[in-house]
């Protein structure tokens, strides 16, 4: 779910990266999603819900995988079985009302936007130590340093914390779980539109392994550079 106002988003999945070759021969490494097609599953506005935002749905499902209530869900806007439903919130009722149940919305929705905001769950990289996880330099190598060369070092100093009891501070940075969260990545470059085959090619990479689901929406903040680019402030 998107907790910012936008008037433009769309479910899709990650294909993979290639290459894209412009005139002159120049090629720029760009990023293959499957943009849609998605269905405006519910439509939610102010009085009713409290907020107003519209909820997509992407990926047929068969119906013995899905639920009794979800099916009846989708059923209400006249479509099979969704996989993934996620939600994107408009500025206003006005902006909610502008869709309507059942409506269908592909990639072309994106047409004429220069950059998204691309979301997704970043690969799952398991329990790593402090060098992977942290860029931690590590021990020396040198001066009677024995097999602890990729430790974190000493954590007595953090050992106390006066008025809570002696545990070590939260936010330490410690070995742990590595990845697998949500990632947001800001202000890519729309490369190409194919409105024929429902594809979307953003420079770049994005988050998550190939067939990975991603929420793809127009950039809610763009970087200065970018800003500067499109006359904006």
């Amino acid at each position: 779910m998107s907790n910012k106002p936008c008037t433009v988003a769309i479910l899709g999945r990650k294909i993979g990266m290639t290459r894209y070759f412009v005139e002159g021969g120049k090629n720029i490494p760009v990023t293959v999603i499957e943009a849609g097609p998605c269905v405006v599953t519910q439509v939610k506005t102010s009085d009713r819900h409290g907020y107003a935002a519209v909820q997509l749905s992407f990926d047929d499902m068969k119906a013995r995988n899905s639920s009794i209530p979800m099916i009846g869900h989708d059923a209400k806007a006249g479509t099979a079985p969704k996989r993934i439903h996620r939600e994107m919130r408009v500025a206003d009722d006005a902006a909610a009302n502008a869709f309507q149940l059942g409506q269908v919305v592909n990639v072309s929705a994106l047409e004429g936007t220069q950059y998204v905001d691309v979301v997704g769950t970043s690969k799952g990289k398991g329990f790593a130590g402090v060098m992977k996880r942290h860029n931690f330099k590590g021990m020396s190598a040198t001066h009677g340093t024995e097999r602890k060369h990729r430790t974190s070092g000493s954590i007595g100093s953090h050992g106390t914390d006066r008025g809570h009891g002696a545990k070590i501070k939260k936010g330490k940075r410690m070995s742990g779980h590595l990845g697998d969260e949500r990632v947001t990545v800001r202000s890519l470059d729309v490369v190409k539109v194919d409105l024929e085959r429902n594809l979307l090619l953003v420079k770049g990479p994005v988050p998550g392994a190939n067939d990975g689901i991603l929420f793809i929406r127009a950039a809610t903040r763009l970087y200065k550079r970018k800003a500067k680019k499109l006359g904006k402030k």
